[in-house]
């Protein structure tokens, strides 16, 4: 390394220092998973230490930066201030009983990521506007025609008719909704939503491999966004509320309730399984809820699933998940104009490896 280099590294990590973001320190532990134990022995230095490094009470010296910045995988200009702030403060995540709050946080630590580089790229290509209808639901309602009313309301404003919704995530996506597939490093997190502004975000579990319920997960977290911007995250309430949502937007009771089986007629239960993209076991609630199967029916028909085996993997042809595809593409298309990922990555104040991982590229097929 010339001395060339080394005053341009000098001088980075000097700027850096003085523009540390004690923010940025934190948002930096969360996306790797760390404790602040952790992070301390990395470095070498105290919990306490990392504690009032993120608190602001005191900054970093640039050894110590340079050591956090090696430990966490990121480049001194990570802590740089000067990011626009996001909001990432109503997240409903599903069970806050099966998740550690270190899961929860590198969770929403991607979310952030992702904002940042969806900022980035307002600043190079238009993404289509994020057109939500919205349609509160008192977090206290238990019984109420609300959350029906709401997904009534949002079929009429994204899907417009009243058949099967063909491809979930594009429909999230052509109304300004960002999806993503969440890292594998963060498996046990659910499906969840983002009520971030201006975009709103919905983000599946890298290992749900199952198309029927990655579409009912999308559906329910499409709820939140519609119902809930105010409400409370994780209660029993507003989770009953978005999947009473996810049944009426995906099998509209006008469109459905003619179609469905009064007994566990497996084959016709098939057939409504591939045109309308739900599952069997979402398909037999639906006609208990809407009082078109006796409940000892519906009991009687779970059990048989049960025993087939059929409640972790249903009979008939697997399909692929359904996959975003906004973000990749406006990648591909900034590149297109010169703004290559490295690039892109930089202007996001992200590193590489989290763009790629976030916003993988599109496999090409071989020829020949």
């Amino acid at each position: 390394m010339n001395d060339h280099t080394n005053e341009h590294a000098a001088r980075r990590l000097a700027e850096a220092r003085l523009l540390f973001d004690a923010d940025r320190l934190t948002l930096a532990r969360r996306l790797r998973g760390m404790r602040k134990n952790q992070l301390a022995q990395a470095v070498g230095t105290t919990p306490t230490a990392i504690g009032q490094y993120e608190a602001g009470v005191h900054r970093p010296s640039e050894k110590t930066l340079s050591r956090l910045a090696f430990a966490l995988g990121v480049p001194v200009e990570f802590f740089r201030a000067g990011r626009g702030p996001v909001s990432l403060d109503t997240a409903h995540f599903r069970s806050l009983r099966s998740t550690t709050q270190i899961e929860r946080d590198q969770a929403l630590a991607h979310g952030r990521i992702a904002a940042d580089i969806v900022t980035a790229l307002e600043e190079l290509v238009e993404l289509p506007r994020a057109e939500l209808p919205e349609r509160p639901v008192s977090p206290e309602e238990i019984a109420g025609s609300g959350p029906v009313e709401a997904a009534r309301l949002a079929r009429k404003a994204m899907a417009g008719d009243a058949g099967p919704i063909p491809h979930l995530v594009r429909l999230l996506e052509k109304h300004g909704v960002i999806v993503l597939i969440l890292p594998p490093s963060t498996e046990r997190v659910d499906a969840f939503s983002i009520g971030a502004h201006p975009r709103p975000m919905v983000l599946f579990n890298p290992a749900k491999g199952d198309y029927w319920r990655n579409r009912f997960d999308g559906a329910h977290e499409l709820g939140h966004l519609v119902m809930h911007a105010d409400a409370e995250p994780g209660s029993k309430i507003i989770e009953d509320q978005a999947h009473r949502f996810a049944a009426e937007f995906l099998m509209p009771e006008a469109a459905i309730a003619d179609e469905l089986p009064h007994t566990a007629d497996w084959a016709r239960l098939a057939e409504l399984k591939a045109a309308w993209g739900v599952s069997m076991a979402a398909l037999l609630y639906r006609a208990r809820s809407l009082g078109i199967m006796k409940e000892s029916t519906y009991r009687s028909a779970m059990s048989v699933m049960s025993a087939r085996g059929w409640r972790r993997n249903e009979p008939g042809p697997a399909r692929p998940l359904e996959t975003p595809t906004m973000l990749t593409r406006a990648v591909e298309l900034v590149a297109g104009s010169g703004t290559g990922r490295d690039e892109l990555a930089d202007r996001a104040g992200v590193t590489r490896a989290d763009l790629d991982l976030l916003v993988p590229s599109r496999r090409v097929p071989a020829v020949g």
